[in-house]
């Protein structure tokens, strides 16, 4: 007779057992007991959808003989509280799980909610290898939901560049908050690509010192300009009205600003990035978590849990079977939601084919480990002589 009970007591140690094992080679929390507590947390988080302790604790609590759901609360308040999480090395595993080959898009923006009189406000940063994408680095800012500064964008994007080196960066994409002389200034001093929309109001400076607005200049048509100057910095410009009456207003440091429009449409992914941690997904703005730094670590698991299952529905969709698209040529689901009910799928076979997919997963991440590992002494290597 099949037991169920039985059978996903040991689809919850399987997994806690491989995921802590590898979370180990990357030391993101110090003790054995606080790495296990981790895996539980990103499963339980998957198996939920939800990031409320209660939620996440009675996903966890069902793997559990006997276990009384105050006491897993308690345990996982505990972890949150107490813990000290190590988010560059959480930067690496996501990076890892991202793939080690091809430039990387990155996308920057904010995304914020009220709780209560508490307002959210996260600066976050995803890096893309074509269709997969993950949370890199994330800042919570204490600014009532105001834009970020040029300094907290440089120090993001100083510690991607510390951990995967400026040539590996292909672009970094922002929307209209993400200007100003310091920012851009320092993107091209790095040698960092960029393609920013700007607000209508800035003015236009050609070669020859003619100034103009944006508005003035656009037509329905694309307007593509060579070597001007907007916020100090010399740019190629891409200009459209769109037929909602909004100026589509594009600088850049590619080689021709005809680029610049398709380039741009790539900022949507982060949008579907959040979409995927709010309500498409695991619901994160119904946390009633108000302190920044427990909530910086609650952020931490939901990017390890999305990564997860954005590479299982990415699998899914290229070796098992295809997710079915609409009319309008987007797919059903997204590659994170599959990626959910595919594990969800599989807690609910037999516990060996379940070791089986784990087994694969964790190989794998291995495998990028021992490529960036021999990448990384190559280069430093090559530094030294």
């Amino acid at each position: 007779m099949y037991d169920q009970t039985k059978h996903s007591f040991q689809h919850e140690k399987i997994f806690t057992d491989k995921v802590s094992s590898f979370l180990g080679t990357f030391q993101i929390v110090a003790n054995k007991a606080r790495q296990s507590c981790l895996s539980q947390l990103v499963l339980g988080v998957i198996k939920s959808r939800q990031v409320q302790l209660p939620a996440i604790a009675e996903a966890i609590r069902l793997d559990k003989e006997g276990a009384q759901l105050s006491s897993i609360i308690h345990r996982l308040e505990d972890f949150f509280r107490e813990s000290t999480l190590d988010f560059d090395a959480i930067a690496l595993l996501l990076v890892l799980i991202l793939g080690d080959k091809g430039k990387l898009r990155l996308c920057i923006d904010r995304t914020n909610w009220e709780f209560g009189n508490c307002s959210i406000n996260i600066l976050m940063v995803i890096v893309c290898n074509g269709s997969n994408h993950v949370p890199i680095y994330f800042e919570l800012l204490d600014n009532k939901n105001g834009n970020s500064n040029s300094q907290q964008r440089i120090e993001l994007l100083e510690k991607i560049v510390a951990l995967i080196g400026v040539k590996r960066i292909g672009i970094v994409i922002g929307d209209r908050e993400f200007i100003g002389h310091t920012w851009l200034k320092y993107l091209k001093e790095q040698g960092i690509n960029f393609c920013v929309r700007v607000p209508k109001h800035h003015q236009i400076e050609r070669m020859d010192g003619t100034k103009y607005l944006a508005e003035d200049l656009a037509t329905e048509n694309p307007l593509y300009l060579k070597d001007c100057l907007v916020d100090g910095v010399w740019v190629q410009v891409y200009l459209k009205k769109l037929p909602c009456g909004e100026l589509l207003f594009l600088i850049g440091t590619v080689a021709l600003a005809q680029y610049l429009g398709q380039i741009y449409k790539k900022r949507w992914t982060i949008e579907t990035c959040f979409q995927s941690f709010k309500g498409r997904g695991f619901d994160i703005e119904s946390t009633h978590i108000k302190d920044l730094g427990k909530l910086k670590k609650l952020i931490a698991v939901v990017s390890i849990a999305f990564a997860i299952c954005i590479n299982m529905g990415i699998h899914q969709d290229k070796k098992i079977r295809k997710i079915k698209t609409k009319n309008h040529k987007y797919k059903v689901n997204s590659f994170c939601r599959t990626g959910i009910d595919l594990i969800k799928d599989l807690l609910k076979g037999s516990p060996a084919e379940f070791e089986n997919m784990m087994d694969k997963f964790i190989r794998y991440l291995y495998l990028k480990l021992y490529r960036y590992n021999k990448e990384k002494n190559i280069n430093s290597t090559l530094s030294s002589t």
